[in-house]
């Protein structure tokens, strides 16, 4: 009898071991258990949106994002839950207006590139692709950097203290802007000039700079890529910025070993 009962012990055993292992596996793969990534928004402008790698994904926007822009590849890596809200065209306003919606407080992790398009970045390097005789790139370059000085701070100070507002808990991490020149110009159509193209890069180190001050001030953290684009700007034998491109909304963007290779592994190593 003793022995019996033994053996019938072992087996309820060896069966309930059984059943919580399956119930493991099940959990496992239910919702909530995948609910339990760590939750990554990725806002901004085209630099986060993936703008240059020449593939968008048709979710009815004109965002122009890319499952090959930094915040996807990012996310892949780490495992994270991804609410891609970065759009093409994004100022600090539009972002603060349109895409904090996706935070709250159980947001896990942000990034953030803005600042650009406020300083009319575009618009400079247009007046500055033209040649000597058709523009006025040094006039273009200094109201960009008067802007960058005078009233970007301003405005960085707003949207950082809304993203914190919105998502307490996060880790933010402010992504900057790499020099786009090298000191020559191969492009056919466009005409800047050794001189010019440093004044830009010059102005890119000004925006860098006050993103950094203003990103510090929030108590985030702030990647700057300037020198993992070095030897990979426009022009350069393994470019990961484009040059003048078609479509034009492509030109001066980084490209997908731009994000690969230059965002990606430096946005991961902040936004663990």
């Amino acid at each position: 009898m003793l022995a019996r009962t033994r053996r019938l012990l072992t087996v309820i055993v060896t069966a309930l071991a059984v059943l919580a292992a399956s119930l493991a596996l099940v959990a496992a793969g239910s919702p909530a258990a995948q609910a339990a990534a760590p939750t990554y928004v990725a806002l901004g402008d085209s630099y986060s949106s993936g703008v240059g790698t020449r593939s968008y994904l048709d979710d009815g926007t004109g965002c122009q994002r890319s499952n090959l822009a930094f915040p996807r590849l990012v996310a892949s890596q780490l495992g994270y839950s991804l609410d891609f809200r970065a759009c093409s065209g994004a100022t600090t306003t539009s972002v603060a207006n349109s895409q904090l919606g996706a935070l709250s407080s159980s947001t896990s992790f942000v990034t953030v590139s803005a600042g650009g398009n406020d300083a009319g970045f575009s618009g400079v390097l247009t007046e500055c692709a033209k040649p000597f005789w058709a523009g006025n790139c040094n006039r273009a370059i200094d109201g960009a950097q008067a802007f960058i000085a005078n009233t970007l701070p301003a405005r960085l100070s707003s949207l950082y203290s809304s993203i914190r507002s919105r998502a307490p808990r996060a880790t933010v991490v402010v992504v900057g802007y790499p020099h786009l020149f090298m000191g020559e110009d191969c492009n056919a159509a466009t005409w800047f000039s050794p001189a010019e193209e440093a004044r830009l890069n010059e102005t890119a180190d000004r925006l860098n700079a006050r993103l950094a001050a203003a990103a510090s001030a929030a108590g985030f953290r702030f990647v700057n890529p300037t020198s993992a684009f070095t030897g990979h700007a426009v022009c350069d034998d393994v470019e990961w910025l484009n040059g003048l491109s078609n479509p034009v909304t492509d030109s001066y963007h980084p490209n997908r070993a731009g994000h690969s290779a230059g965002y990606a592994p430096l946005v991961a190593a902040r936004l663990r």
